[in-house]
């Protein structure tokens, strides 16, 4: 089959690789109808993911139609079309037991990227991700292997196109948890950094769910403006000055609600970040949650959907403190929010396919990691077909 693969920094191909096989008896084997590339995709392109390997299969936000099933696979038979969810999770752990499917005690047989040297487990496995989260082929391909198959995928009424659906994947149910996490409802208010997929599908989820008035955060203006346009956001352009200032001041000095850190441990920071990043003496730029703290009121929350590792030079602990303010992070439990969210695209609540900037065929998906890396064309989302 083909299939998009890794071979360094900044250098992935579409190669002939050997077709995927049941490995495990609630197997099965997924015929690609459509897949998408992800901004934690260009982490990994970037070479910012450690213990990534030539040749592995990049991609995790993917659907399909089953084509092949363990004699243990009860949820799903041959033919069914479905979305895959990108976290990988056994249904049946403690962690499971407890709808919370992201810290999966069984599927990941490595370490993740916890620093800790204690003897902690690792959370759930990850397609198309690095060996730190099991090194799972990914679903820019042709086929692809889901193993724990009666846990993860969701079958697809024959009303929706795939393009209405695929973002059940990942970045739907993460900004959707992402807004769930701040504790903000109806009526409140919202900050949102980083204008990518994840903040996009963010502010969509907050209008749906009636937040008044939403903050956005960037520094591409035609992001902004699509945010704009679509959810109805109040924009800033982080280029123009400070953006938690900005929200300060529209807030009676107090602050929002919640805010949500769709940026990440990419962040553009300080030179001085800058350099102790490069030198490996500090993981992430801070800069980002800096804003978040600045920006939240007195006793809000700072949900933090934007992936982390290692650790962070001036993180401002002491300001949390005083401020009473809380944070929830980490990966989406998928499992948990797919159900909901199709119904709300069913009933015409939710269209994530709007996002949608580019359709390419995965035979262009190297060009297409490029152009999406480089902010070219006003790249916002590329979906792939094989």
């Amino acid at each position: 089959m083909r299939a998009l693969t890794y071979h360094g920094s900044h250098e992935v191909k579409v190669d002939t690789v050997p077709d995927p096989i049941l490995k495990e008896q609630d197997d099965v084997i997924l015929k690609i109808t459509a897949t998408a590339i992800c901004g934690s995709d260009l982490h990994m392109y970037r070479g910012k993911i450690p213990a990534m390997k030539s040749g592995d299969i990049l991609g995790h936000e993917f659907m399909g139609e089953v084509v092949d099933a363990g004699p243990k696979v009860t949820a799903l038979q041959k033919g069914d079309r479905v979305v895959v969810p990108f976290v990988i999770a056994c249904g049946s752990c403690f962690f499971c037991d407890m709808d919370l499917y992201s810290a999966c005690e069984t599927t990941n047989p490595d370490r993740g990227s916890i620093m800790n040297k204690k003897s902690l487990r690792s959370g759930a496995a990850l397609f198309g991700f690095s060996h730190l989260y099991g090194g799972v082929p990914g679903g820019q391909a042709e086929y692809v292997r889901v193993p724990k198959a009666n846990v993860g995928p969701i079958k697809i009424p024959t009303n929706l196109a795939d393009e209405q659906v695929l973002f059940l994947s990942d970045i739907l149910p993460t900004g959707y948890q992402a807004v769930l996490n701040t504790g903000v409802t109806k009526g409140g208010s919202l900050a949102i950094f980083g204008a990518g997929p994840v903040g996009q599908m963010a502010a969509a989820s907050a209008k749906m769910m009636g937040i008044d008035r939403i903050f956005m955060v960037d520094h591409h203006k035609y992001r902004l403006d699509f945010a704009t346009e679509t959810y109805g956001v109040v924009p800033f352009n982080f280029d123009d000055g400070d953006a938690a200032e900005f929200i300060l001041q529209a807030t009676d000095g107090r602050g929002v609600d919640g805010v949500i850190d769709a940026v990440g441990f990419e962040a553009k920071g300080s030179k001085i970040e800058t350099v102790l990043t490069d030198l490996k003496l500090e993981g992430s730029s801070g800069k980002a949650l800096r804003q978040c703290i600045a920006a939240v009121r007195r006793g809000g929350m700072i949900s933090v959907p934007g992936v982390y590792a290692g650790f962070i030079h001036g993180f401002l602990f002491g300001d949390i403190f005083e401020k009473g303010i809380g944070i929830k992070a980490g990966q989406t439990h998928v499992q948990k929010h797919m159900p909901e969210l199709l119904k709300a695209i069913e009933e015409g609540k939710l269209h994530p396919n709007a996002i949608i900037s580019h359709r390419m065929k995965l035979e262009q998906a190297a060009e297409a990691y490029k152009m999406f890396d480089k902010k070219e064309d006003n790249c916002r989302k590329v979906v792939l077909t094989p």
